[in-house]
């Protein structure tokens, strides 16, 4: 109800100073709040250049490498991270739920990993669930400079399933509403918790 609330309040606030001609949009983002957001999947994931799919089934060799890089790279000027994060997003609506574009931050374990924004426009009908896919491509280089080594190497390996540590993934979802040409931020964002893992 709470999170309701200050969406709400938000997308109103929107609403009062951009005119009425935006309420479908403002309509949809509210319907895509309400929805139901679900871990699917994590795919196509790179570390430096390894490629380890969906990190499932690591080889004895890979995780040998995983762990030289994750202990700070040794040369690398760069420790480059990519992989794709889905999510289900089931609407329990009797509208469709949509928007134009979103911004959104992913933390892992109380490290904030990546922020980002997909410009996609997203379109759940009433009753179905669609896949929705965040494509993360970060330097982990930069985090461990921002944060410590240690730390991020912990956070990668509980999230590639190397270390039995359960991963709590947040994920914070911020729509936004096309004004004119100009597309304005939500000032709240659609929460998203899970976590997997852990033994």
């Amino acid at each position: 109800m709470k999170k309701t609330i200050v969406f709400l309040s938000a997308l109103g606030a929107i609403l009062f100073f951009s005119g009425c001609n935006i309420w479908n949009q403002i309509t949809g983002a509210y319907n895509l709040s309400q929805c139901e957001f679900t871990y699917h999947s994590v795919d196509n994931i790179q570390l430096a250049g390894i490629n380890l799919g969906n990190g499932s089934g690591m080889s004895l060799a890979n995780m040998a490498s995983i762990a030289t890089i994750l202990a700070g790279g040794g040369n690398l000027q760069t420790i480059p991270f990519n992989m794709a994060l889905k999510m289900n997003v089931k609407n329990p609506n009797e509208a469709a739920a949509f928007l134009n574009a979103l911004d959104y931050t992913i933390e892992i374990n109380d490290l904030e990993f990546i922020t980002g924004k997909m410009d996609i426009p997203i379109r759940i009908e009433p009753q179905q669930t669609t896949v929705l896919p965040l494509n993360i491509s970060v330097d982990l280089k930069s985090l461990m400079n921002r944060y410590s080594q240690q730390r991020v190497a912990n956070v990668l390996n509980s999230f590639l399933g190397i270390s039995p540590d359960e991963t709590k993934v947040v994920v914070k979802l911020w729509p936004k509403v096309m004004v004119g040409k100009t597309p304005i931020k939500s000032p709240a964002a659609i929460p998203v918790v899970f976590t997997f893992g852990g033994k």
